[in-house]
């Protein structure tokens, strides 16, 4: 964990990737080491709001027989249905009303892992000013390594917390971080 929360200011938006049930342990894709990054991420959301930066949370929001579905040839177990108890934010993660949620991977026959991809949010930030995302949750070398690369990408200054973030594959961590070092994106231990 990391000692303190980060630095926020009004140009800043905090993105929370993927703190879904499935992804923590005891879910249908779970993530070693999900539930822990909970405590660390709300007091980061805490600082990110008293500073009046925003804050963003993405999720996964599969249809029944997603292409991304073993069962449809594609590469992971079921995972993060809509509207089941699997796709739910942790409950324990402090999303008020003010929390800009995001669905990605909505449709039947395309995956998306960046919180970029086909939400609009890249313009959404953009119009509110914002100049730096910071980056946090699960997993690592999957929707959040896909969500860092598109931010630098689209402009935006990048910021990794990384202790705040999680691989499905700890091996993988090595070569996420030489990716995010060549596109420009910081990383935070």
């Amino acid at each position: 964990m990391q000692d303190a929360p980060l630095d926020y200011g009004p140009a800043d938006a905090l993105l929370v990737v993927d703190m879904q049930n499935d992804f923590c342990e005891g879910g249908a894709l779970a993530v070693e080491g999900g539930k822990a990054l909970v405590p660390g991420i709300n007091a980061e959301i805490a600082a990110a709001r008293a500073a009046g930066a925003l804050v963003v949370a993405s999720r996964d929001w599969h249809p029944l027989d997603h292409v991304s579905f073993a069962h449809r040839g594609g590469p992971w177990p079921v995972h993060c249905v809509q509207d089941t108890e699997g796709a739910a934010y942790h409950p324990d993660l402090a999303l008020d009303a003010s929390t800009l949620r995001l669905s990605k991977a909505t449709a039947l026959d395309a995956d998306a892992y960046s919180a970029f991809d086909g939400t609009g949010l890249a313009g959404y930030l953009e119009e509110r000013g914002v100049a730096r995302v910071i980056v946090c949750g699960l997993a690592l070398d999957v929707c959040v390594r896909a969500t860092v690369l598109d931010a630098r990408k689209h402009g935006f200054t990048t910021l990794l917390l990384a202790s705040l973030s999680a691989a499905v594959d700890p091996a993988a961590e090595a070569d996420c971080r030489a990716a995010f070092a060549a596109a420009g994106a910081e990383v935070r231990p």
